[in-house]
């Protein structure tokens, strides 16, 4: 009898692994990587319908003031209703973990609910996260200090995005 317990327990025991029916296949090719969000810079442009990230492709940034540079140089994607608002000069930026500063000569121009001040945000604080990878865009707020008049902020992205 306790043979045919265990034979018929090995047996079963078989059967379940072997089952489920799905069998063994070769190598499915799916086509493409799997695309979507980045952990690299990106550049944030205007539209009618709010800011809009364009990533930077084969670009290295090594600093803030280097990505405010290519934000001043770089035109937007064409046929996409994009533009930049940032009318860059004598802006310059640093970052210590969630804290952006830029400081600007003489007056800041922007509302600080404007999408200028918006793409500069917004460019800034992913490439806070980019640069110092245990801070989250999301986290970092920006400040604006004119040497002439009141400063700006903190602001963060997402008071720029969505409307």
């Amino acid at each position: 009898m306790r043979m045919r317990r265990a034979a018929a327990a090995a047996v079963l025991g078989v059967a379940a692994l072997t089952g489920c029916g799905v069998q063994p296949t070769g190598v499915v090719e799916a086509g493409e990587p799997a695309s979507g969000l980045t952990r690299g810079v990106r550049l944030y442009f205007a539209s009618p319908s709010g800011l809009t990230a364009v990533p930077l492709i084969d670009q290295r940034v090594d600093d803030l003031n280097g990505v405010l540079k290519l934000l001043g140089a770089t035109e937007p994607p064409a046929g996409q209703g994009l533009v930049s608002l940032v009318r860059l000069g004598g802006y310059s930026a640093t970052g210590s973990g969630e804290r952006v500063t830029v400081r600007t000569e003489g007056p800041y121009g922007g509302s600080g609910r404007d999408q200028a001040t918006g793409q500069l945000v917004c460019t800034l604080a992913r490439t806070q996260s980019v640069l110092d990878p245990r801070v989250r865009a999301d986290d970092v707020r920006v400040t604006f200090r004119p040497s002439e008049g009141e400063p700006l902020g903190p602001l963060g992205c997402a008071e720029f995005l969505g409307r």
